[in-house]
């Protein structure tokens, strides 16, 4: 108990926890938003280019963490625009390494759906393609969006490579925290471990409640 408590009296503690949730989403909102438009002219303008599109977003399964952040470092490292901010370069890494997720689960979604009648039928009511697709299909997409999202915040939440590589320990988020207390203090080091297990399970339970409140409003 004393460990806990000293934990969450620990102002930086609080500040790493706040810190790896901005980059759980950041990334997988910018990958989600990114897939659906990839989708959205594939599906409806350039289907023969959807077979391209899943094979730049299954890329990434071959890439290894130690490899991608290295690349990242001496491709943007010296460079004289935003790309060089090291927060740009985790950010960037980590949409790479979850858009295999994001993307299946987007794919798994619009399979089950049939978009070209949905799109048709909002068209002959006076939507446009763009407005139909994402008012009409893409909340039908809800509940894989949810699904692949919490792949992506698994993988984000234990990474310690990417993060590590690309900002030091400038940039103090709950793995680089708990590596460093596993240094000094094993009790203290166990009651972070269970403190991210259980934001990590508390994250799963609100998502999978909106994912249930989703699927209700769409029936």
């Amino acid at each position: 108990v004393k460990s806990y408590v000293e934990l969450f009296q620990d102002p930086e503690f609080l500040l790493c926890i706040l810190r790896s949730l901005i980059v759980c989403v950041v990334p997988i909102v910018l990958t989600t938003v990114i897939i659906l438009l990839a989708m959205f002219v594939t599906n409806l303008y350039f289907p023969k280019l959807d077979k391209y599109v899943q094979i730049i977003c299954m890329i990434p399964y071959t890439i290894q963490g130690v490899i991608l952040s290295v690349s990242i470092l001496a491709a943007y490292v010296r460079s004289d625009t935003f790309l060089s901010n090291r927060m740009v370069m985790l950010f960037g890494a980590y949409s790479v390494i979850i858009m295999p997720y994001i993307y299946q689960g987007i794919k798994n979604g619009l399979l089950t759906v049939n978009v070209y009648t949905l799109v048709e039928a909002a068209e002959m009511l006076g939507c446009s393609r763009i407005y139909a697709f994402f008012k009409v299909v893409v909340p039908n997409l809800i509940s894989s969006v949810i699904v692949s999202s919490l792949l992506a915040v698994g993988i984000i939440f234990g990474d310690y490579v990417l993060v590590r590589n690309l900002t030091g320990t400038s940039f103090q988020n709950m793995q680089i925290y708990l590596y460093q207390t596993m240094k000094s203090d094993s009790m203290k080091a166990s009651a972070v471990f269970v403190v991210i297990m259980a934001i990590t399970f508390i994250i799963a339970a609100v998502t999978l409640h909106l994912k249930n409140r989703g699927r209700k409003a769409v029936r």
